[in-house]
């Protein structure tokens, strides 16, 4: 999931297979990673559906959390998107940054844990992913990652770069009940850690080919990754108390400031939210709805439910995590480069 930055690169070549429309004909999305991956995405079938119901044609923009944000705030004087998707803390940061316009779709009514800015789009929770076939069964606590056996097969992508990294040292404090005792493990998981990495997704292919044992990821992405990926499974490791939590990890979904077709974002936006879009965020994205009139049955739904059977789920004070974002990611820095 979520590559943290736009290289100029990458920057230039996903416009240059982008086509330009006129104004009135166009939505401009910027969005983390995750909801497009694969053939036949949940974002590719909504957009179509999109554009053959009003006519607009949606532009599509993705990098990682952090990413997508910080391309807005350096646009911030002259806007391109029309439409923000990313992860916490990121999209709490986008709205205190001001880069996200007041907009309470009428969906709202039905969704829990939005704001005056920004409305929860997908649900989705942090996890980790092993190699079944190297290891016969995934490691049952954090401490477990600290065996030997797991030097140069472990990595995580970075936090304060990428939503799922800022997740990874958000859990640790949380399992190991304070910033103390959680930075020391990060400082012990060193050993055996590969090193930074700006994105999430690409660990999935690595931990397949046994190129590592084991890595970060989130639980929409890493399932719906599964069929390319056969020898990845999810797991959460236990904390020193034994009990497996996660935090949520929503994806959010906002209208940005000065957004050149703000009116087309609101139209994507209500229909990204809709009860009938919504009703296929198991069945094709394998992600949980956010409406709380939707309530699916199909496989995907129940695999999901299971896979989380016995895992704690919190979630983390947003405003407080961005409050201390920067002195937590400065420790971590420190504890893992010695």
């Amino acid at each position: 999931m979520k590559k943290a930055l736009f290289g100029a690169a990458l920057t230039a070549a996903a416009l240059l297979v982008m086509p330009v429309w006129a104004a009135s004909d166009v939505v401009t999305i910027y969005a983390a990673d995750g909801l497009h991956d694969g053939k036949n995405s949940w974002f590719e079938s909504q957009f179509a559906a999109f554009t053959k119901t009003t006519g607009v044609k949606v532009q599509y923009i993705e990098a990682g959390s952090g990413g997508v944000v910080e391309r807005i705030a350096k646009e911030k004087s002259n806007p391109q998107a029309d439409v923000l998707v990313t992860l916490p803390p990121f999209i709490q940061r986008a709205e205190g940054d001001g880069l996200l316009q007041k907009h309470k779709p009428e969906a709202a009514a039905q969704i829990e844990g939005g704001s005056e800015t920004y409305q929860p789009l997908v649900n989705n929770y942090l996890n980790f992913i092993y190699n079944a076939s190297s290891l016969k069964q995934a490691p049952k606590s954090f401490e477990d990652l600290l065996d030997p056996k797991f030097k140069g097969k472990i990595q995580y992508s970075t936090p304060g770069q990428a939503g799922d990294g800022t997740a990874v040292m958000l859990q640790v404090i949380h399992a190991y009940g304070g910033r103390d005792a959680g930075f020391d493990f990060l400082k012990k998981l060193q050993d055996n850690n590969v090193g930074p990495s700006a994105s999430t997704g690409k660990l999935t292919a690595l931990v397949n080919k046994s190129e590592l044992f084991v890595a970060n990821g989130d639980l929409q992405m890493n399932m719906s990754q599964m069929e390319q990926n056969p020898n990845i499974r999810v797991f959460w490791p236990a904390g020193p108390n034994g009990e497996r939590s996660t935090l949520a990890l929503p994806y959010y979904i906002g209208l940005v400031t000065g957004a050149p077709d703000a009116e087309n974002g609101k139209k994507l936006i209500e229909f990204l939210l809709s009860k009938e879009a919504q009703s296929t965020v198991s069945s094709v994205a394998i992600g949980l709805p956010v409406r709380k009139d939707v309530t699916p049955t199909d496989a995907n739904f129940a695999k999901l439910k299971e896979a989380l059977n016995g895992v704690t789920v919190w979630t983390p004070d947003w405003s407080s995590v961005l409050k201390d974002l920067s002195a937590d990611v400065a420790r971590w820095h420190k504890a893992t480069e010695g």
